[in-house]
Order: structure tokens, then sequence, then C-alpha cells
């Protein structure tokens, strides 16, 4: 399986509510439930309104598109990471999976990986 790292630095953003989220940003995620407002986003564009932030994480997205019946990526690649001490921040789309690891940890993140058995492009 390969894995494309992002060349973004990311946060991750607890929100009051949706005003000042940059819908044209090249990549975020939203997340709302009756308890919070998550967003993760560009570091650039981090909301200056947000309640909390936490800055400085890097992301692997799972290459090409991923069949739904496929069963256990990513415990596969949190258990890679997890075997080292990384912890993740893990979201998904309806294509595929997106693993974000603190920048200090990329570097042993990328080697854990391989070790595991994932390319990274």
């Amino acid at each position: 399986m390969q894995l494309e790292a992002l060349d973004l630095t990311l946060s991750v953003c607890k929100l009051a509510g949706l005003a000042g989220i940059d819908l044209a940003s090249e990549l975020f995620f939203l997340g709302r439930t009756a308890d919070e407002i998550s967003l993760v986003c560009p570091t650039g564009d981090a909301p200056r309104t947000a309640l909390a932030r936490e800055d400085g994480w890097r992301a692997f997205r799972v290459k090409g598109s991923m069949d739904f019946s496929l069963v256990g990526v990513l415990s596969r690649l949190s258990g890679a990471l997890a075997s080292r001490g990384i912890p993740i921040f893990a979201v998904s789309t309806f294509d595929t999976d997106y693993i974000l690891v603190k920048d200090a940890d990329f570097e042993r993140a990328l080697a854990a990986l391989a070790e595991a058995g994932f390319e990274t492009v």
C-alpha cells in the first residue's frame, strides 16, 4: 500500500461555531457532534476564534481510492506508529484515510511505516 506525505503543516482546532472557516482552503476536515465542532486545516487557515488549537501536525494519505470492504487499514497504520510510541490523529474521506502525526515525530513515522511495509511517495 502506498502512502503520500502531504507537504502541509496542519492545525487541529476546537470551534464554538462555523464562522471563520476558510471553505476555499486546499484541505480541511470538519466534524460536528452535539458536544463540539472540530476542524483540521492548514495552520495558516486556522480561525483566530478557535476555542482551542493544536498546531504542528503533518499528514500521510493512503494513495488511491479504497474500497469500503477493506478491513484493517487504519489498524495496520496506527499499529505501526503505536509500536514506536507515535500518537496519531486519524480522519477519513469517502475515498481514503489520512493519518496525522506531530511534526516532531514525522521522520520517525516515515521509518516506522516503511518498516511495516508501507511505501511513502
